[in-house]
């Protein structure tokens, strides 16, 4: 707690006496502002201990009143009058008008430097800041060891360091835990506030105002991923030292819920998975028979759908027997072509959703890059299943999909470098379109032959491969064609 006008007038060094408010020791002195202004409140926040020596008083009644009035109304800690300075005592007026309107009135010696308060202010709110990060990492040991015992002897711990109530809430609202056990009721009346959350596109936390009580509530979980709420409560606002405290217990109990209850796709099955997409592991080969028996029958098929705020999907009976993780913010599945994964992705998310041709485990690659551009078609669709062997074939079936920029990416990554980029891709473009004829890709691109000339030696120079290579050149054009959509 802060410094009290009673710490200070207990400090013997300063020498202070209190004139009026007696019944008022225990307000609190937030901190300590000298003016001889008649009206200092526009520069107060409240909670000051006002310090004057009356330089600009005057001797009327009247006035006393008015400036004390002031003060009260912003609700200052008291006011310390400097005698011996302009006036030998305290004006008998301010006394007055201080007892009429209840303010704290302190008399100052000549001896008393007004700055040897503020010193003894700063102090003793330096002291109670340590004091109360003292607390606070006393309060987070006893927490970090409640979190070997489990989730509940964290909310335990947390309830009583507060002193309030503490809900451990399931990512649905459910109660999985209340301290005290009689607050358990309350998980339902913060149920649609829950719901609130857990909907929305921004992981954050919320301030619920109940009848005498302030509530706060905060989502837990790690990677984005939201498993379960933290409600805390009480008859007053948390304060820093409790803030900092609330805190600690959800990257505690969001850890303990990572750990606790796993969400299927992430650790090692999501490893595994993605993984065997990107072709870094192999289902064949010495050493593999133990992986592929663990894994679905050949032939196989990967399924997308985008990914939402609710992990639920992946916690779906149906995906049994089906590898399923989130992977670059997809739904993934890879399952056995003849279950279908597509149509069981379809039947536990809502939205479009991608399925890839038939394969074996040494395609899986070129099936990622299959359901991909399935799932963009699906999405042109409005949604239900698409799957790769019902679109059109081709190289250019590859336009408007991940997969192809990413290979046109790839592949004019030397130009798109480059600081003049538009000028070399257009450039390259129209000479490959005109099959290498100079001026009529200079026509097409209204410059000069020459300019063009400089440009496609240029080209040849930060290229990696032989521009005059028909094979090298088809690549080019396929590659244009998908990063500027024809």
């Amino acid at each position: 707690m802060p410094p009290t006008l009673g710490t200070l007038l207990r400090t013997p060094r300063l020498r202070l006496s209190l004139l009026t408010g007696g019944e008022q020791l225990d307000r609190q002195v937030r901190w300590v502002a000298v003016s001889e202004l008649t009206d200092p409140t526009p520069y107060l926040e409240g909670g000051e201990l006002v310090l004057t020596t009356g330089v600009r008083w005057h001797d009327d009644l009247g006035a006393a009143r008015d400036y004390v009035r002031r003060l009260v109304g912003r609700e200052v800690a008291g006011l310390g009058f400097g005698s011996g300075v302009t006036h030998p005592e305290v004006p008998a007026d301010l006394v007055e008008a201080a007892t009429e309107l209840g303010l704290p009135l302190i008399e100052v010696p000549r001896p008393t430097p007004f700055i040897a308060i503020g010193k003894e202010v700063s102090r003793l709110l330096a002291r109670e800041q340590y004091e109360g990060l003292t607390r606070a990492f006393a309060a987070q040991r006893q927490l970090t060891q409640a979190a070997l015992r489990g989730a509940d002897a964290v909310v335990d711990r947390l309830g009583a360091e507060l002193g309030g109530w503490v809900l451990l809430l399931a990512p649905d609202g459910a109660l999985r835990h209340a301290f005290p056990a009689g607050a358990a009721h309350r998980a339902v009346e913060l149920g649609r506030e829950v719901h609130r959350l857990r909907d929305s596109r921004y992981r954050a936390g919320a301030s619920v105002s109940a009848v005498g009580e302030s509530v706060a509530l905060q989502p837990l979980g790690v990677g984005g991923r939201i498993r379960g709420f933290l409600a805390v409560g009480g008859e007053r606002g948390l304060g820093p030292d409790e803030r900092t405290l609330v805190n600690a217990a959800i990257s505690l109990l969001s850890l303990e819920l990572a750990r606790t209850e796993p969400v299927r796709g992430e650790g090692i099955q999501g490893g595994v998975l993605a993984a065997l997409l990107d072709g870094a592991i192999a289902a064949r080969g010495p050493g593999a028979d133990r992986l592929r028996a663990a894994l679905p029958a050949e032939p196989v098929a990967v399924a997308l759908a985008d990914a939402g705020a609710e992990t639920a999907p992946l916690w779906d009976p149906a995906l049994d027997g089906c590898l399923v993780a989130e992977l670059d913010g997809r739904l993934t599945v890879l399952g056995a072509a003849g279950e279908r994964p597509g149509e069981i992705l379809s039947g536990v998310v809502e939205g479009p959703v991608g399925e890839s041709e038939p394969c074996g485990y040494d395609s899986l690659p070129t099936a990622r890059t299959q359901a991909e551009r399935a799932l963009e078609a699906a999405r042109r669709e409005g949604g239900g299943v698409v799957r790769h062997g019902d679109l059109p074939g081709g190289l250019l079936g590859l336009l408007d999909t991940p997969s192809g920029e990413r290979i046109a990416g790839d592949l004019l990554a030397p130009l798109l470098a480059h600081r003049s980029a538009g000028d070399l891709v257009g450039s390259l473009r129209a000479y490959l379109a005109a099959s290498g004829r100079w001026d009529a890709a200079a026509d097409a691109l209204g410059v000069h032959r020459h300019t063009l000339r400089y440009r496609i030696t240029r080209i040849r120079e930060l290229l990696p491969g032989d521009l005059d290579d028909p094979d090298y050149r088809a690549e080019l054009w396929f590659a244009l064609r998908m990063l500027t959509d024809g």
